[in-house]
């Protein structure tokens, strides 16, 4: 469980977010959505400790972030699996040096025990005999999925995910969530997904936070988005005609 409490965020006189307070459930996918220039990249990014708020604290169970020593710092950011929105692959490793990358950072396991490791998370992301491939020569939704690997490698308890979708076809997003969302149960993962896609929120939205103009506009699940009067998550929900015509589509 990640707890935000109290956020606030300013940068010099301009107040970013006003007052999160949101609680991040373990086993759930925990979505935060929101337009352009709301907030919610600034909030990941307090999450994750990238950023620190003016004020607030942030829970990682008993643990605040905020005030946190540098020793309970790095022993909790090992606990964190990170999904780069642009996958942030090295182009010059090949993918198992890749997804071996965190635990070549923070472990002493031996070669053997890493080489088992990456094939292990290569194989629950359906990724077989790519080891010595390089980036460059595989699919966009392959990297995403290396970028899962990657993100799983040191059996993460907490897990972010920045736009896990953006480039990606329908049917490949589709995917991506499917994947997302069963490591998540199946670990127990407190996940954490930064998204505009309302696909994705109708599909794997468990737990979700609307973030509009640094406020928490909105709280729910994604069996309530479809009948909810809130008015800022409706202009969220209808902000392209295609996805009005699929809401109205899912009432009837």
């Amino acid at each position: 469980m990640i707890r935000a409490q109290r956020i606030i965020k300013n940068f010099g006189d301009q107040k970013v977010l006003n007052g999160i307070d949101f609680t991040f459930e373990a086993g759930k996918t925990n979505l935060v959505i929101g337009k352009s220039g709301s907030g919610k990249t600034v909030l990941l990014k307090i999450l994750v400790g990238l950023f620190k708020p003016t004020s607030g604290n942030v829970w990682y169970d008993n643990i605040d972030l905020v005030t946190a020593d540098k020793e309970t710092l790095r022993e909790l950011h090992m606990q964190v699996g990170m999904l780069f929105q642009g996958n942030a692959l090295f182009d010059s490793m090949t993918i198992e040096e890749n997804i071996r990358f965190p635990l070549d950072m923070f472990t002493t396991k031996t070669l053997k025990e890493k080489k088992e490791q990456v094939n292990l998370c290569l194989d629950r992301v359906s990724l077989n005999d790519i080891n010595n491939k390089y980036p460059s020569e595989i699919s966009g939704g392959m990297q995403k999925r290396v970028g899962i690997a990657r993100a799983i490698v040191l059996n993460p308890k907490y897990l972010f995910c920045d736009e896990p979708n953006s480039g990606l076809d329908p049917q490949t997003s589709i995917t991506i969530d499917e994947l997302i969302l069963n490591i998540t149960k199946d670990n127990k993962i407190t996940t954490i997904i930064n998204t505009h896609d309302m696909n994705s929120v109708m599909e794997i939205g468990e737990n979700i936070c609307l973030i509009d103009k640094g406020y928490l506009a909105w709280q729910g699940n994604k069996e309530e988005v479809l009948n909810d009067k809130n008015e800022v998550l409706h202009d969220f929900i209808f902000a392209s005609p295609f996805l009005q015509k699929l809401v109205e589509s899912a009432k009837k």
